[in-house]
């Protein structure tokens, strides 16, 4: 029986694995490009080949993030389930995420304040368009009494802060 291949990371992808981890643990102003490259095993030199600034990880890791969000919302907003099974199927994929991808999900979710212009204002505006879509699904499930009668906005914001705080007790 044929072994699956898992595709070998590049150096890029290890780098910013290894970024999300020290952005995690000692924050994003805390961590140096010289802490980076002696956790990745290069001179601190050779990691400006593959990447160009602290900022350039902190921009791939965040949005990587949030893109795999988007695209999730955009396939389950396309379908057809209750709007119900639509909340259960976002936060499984939360849940999933979470613990999964969990050092990059930490750092998009907590360190993005660090983001530079124009980076910044671009993920503050998908974040804030990622919770209106799915307060959207919560509030037509509200009106085909598919779900009680709540604030949407309110309750997205208690689900997402309890999601995040999931890894606390997973591990």
């Amino acid at each position: 029986m044929a072994k699956a291949q898992r595709k070998k990371a590049s150096k890029k992808e290890l780098i910013l694995r290894k970024a999300a981890a020290m952005f995690r643990e000692k924050g994003f102003a805390a961590t140096s490009m010289r802490d980076l490259a002696e956790t990745v095993g290069i001179e601190a030199a050779s990691l400006y080949n593959h990447i160009r600034s602290k900022n350039e990880m902190l921009e791939a890791i965040c949005f990587d993030v949030a893109n795999r969000f988007t695209a999730n919302m955009d396939a389950i907003e396309a379908g057809t389930e209750k709007s119900i099974k639509k909340v259960e199927t976002l936060l499984r994929f939360h849940i999933k995420e979470m613990v999964g991808n969990y050092e990059e999900v930490y750092v998009s979710d907590r360190e993005w304040r660090h983001l530079d212009e124009p980076y910044l204002s671009n993920f503050q505006n998908q974040r804030r368009i990622y919770r209106k879509r799915f307060a959207a699904i919560i509030e037509e499930g509200i009106r085909k009494n598919e779900i009680r009668q709540i604030d949407a906005p309110t309750a997205i914001l208690i689900v997402l802060h309890a999601v995040s705080g999931i890894e606390s007790w997973h591990r």
